[in-house]
């Protein structure tokens, strides 16, 4: 990074830098990190997968939500974005039951507060997608809370429209997805205000480290599923007895090359571009 540029911040994926006091330079590495933790074995161009499919949504559903994207660089994993003041939340839509959001509903018979039908079994299509708040979490595990305690973070005017916009843009991911061959079970979204006070589609947008994302042909309720994002690293590391906590392990090649190519096959998929053609001109997902 050039010398002027200076470091602001790093997550579990990305490196922040401050280009200045307007913009901020997004990199996405090829870290991975499952349960929370990040693993010492990096997926190779897994950055790129998430800074162009992120690129394409927001090209695309502009007109559903303003979003942080400037620019693309050449290296195809870095984004200029414009500064925004962060919500305290992640917006989560579920439209099938996984996850914590199954594992909610068999305890409670509700997510997020959220009552659910009865006799619902794991990977179910939910009547209608339903939005779940969490909180962000600076380390550990993010948390499913309800409508209250996310409208005391928020709002209860702000947190409505998080809502309405996030149950849109799940909306118009999902079918463009299903179209392709793809069904979006649950996806995140991470919102910020502008110097207006306008709510702004900020991070990423349905990647295969926000989203879950299954093969429709596949599909089968009643258990989980095949899956084209980190869940095929997530399942080898649970099969070890790891206890999920730092230091992670290492991934062998198969699991890698395995990971990696799930997450090229959504791209291009999702996108109906090569993956070889976005690396040689970013530029591609934004027309």
């Amino acid at each position: 990074m050039p010398e002027a540029v200076a470091h602001v911040a790093s997550g579990k994926v990305r490196e922040l830098y401050a280009l200045d006091d307007e913009r901020l330079l997004l990199v996405a590495s090829d870290r991975i990190s499952t349960f929370d933790v990040v693993l010492p074995t990096e997926i190779p161009d897994k950055g790129r997968v998430l800074t162009g499919l992120s690129a394409f949504w927001f090209a695309r559903a502009r007109d559903i939500c303003p979003n942080h994207l400037l620019s693309l660089r050449p290296d195809g994993r870095s984004s200029e974005c414009r500064r925004l003041e962060m919500l305290p939340l992640e917006c989560v839509v579920r439209g099938y039951l996984a996850g914590s959001g199954w594992k909610d509903y068999v305890r409670t018979g509700q997510v997020c507060g959220q009552a659910l039908p009865p006799g619902l079994v794991e990977s179910d299509r939910l009547p209608e997608p339903i939005f779940t708040p969490s909180t962000k979490a600076e380390t550990g595990h993010d948390e499913n809370i309800g409508f209250e305690e996310a409208g005391e973070l928020v709002g209860a005017d702000l947190l409505g429209e998080l809502e309405r916009l996030s149950l849109a843009l799940y909306r118009f991911a999902a079918d463009h997805a299903a179209a392709r061959g793809i069904l979006v079970a649950d996806t995140k979204f991470e919102f910020g205000l502008d110097e207006r006070r306008r709510v702004v589609l900020a991070d990423e947008a349905f990647t295969p480290d926000s989203s879950r994302f299954w093969p429709a042909d596949e599909y089968r309720s009643g258990g989980p599923q095949p899956s084209f994002d980190k869940q095929f690293a997530r399942d080898y590391c649970e099969s070890l007895g790891w206890d999920k906590t730092d230091p992670g392990p290492e991934l062998p090649p198969d699991v890698v090359a395995g990971t990696r190519a799930r997450y090229v096959d959504a791209f291009e998929r999702l996108t109906g571009i090569e993956f070889a053609s976005y690396a040689a001109d970013p530029d591609v997902v934004l027309r």
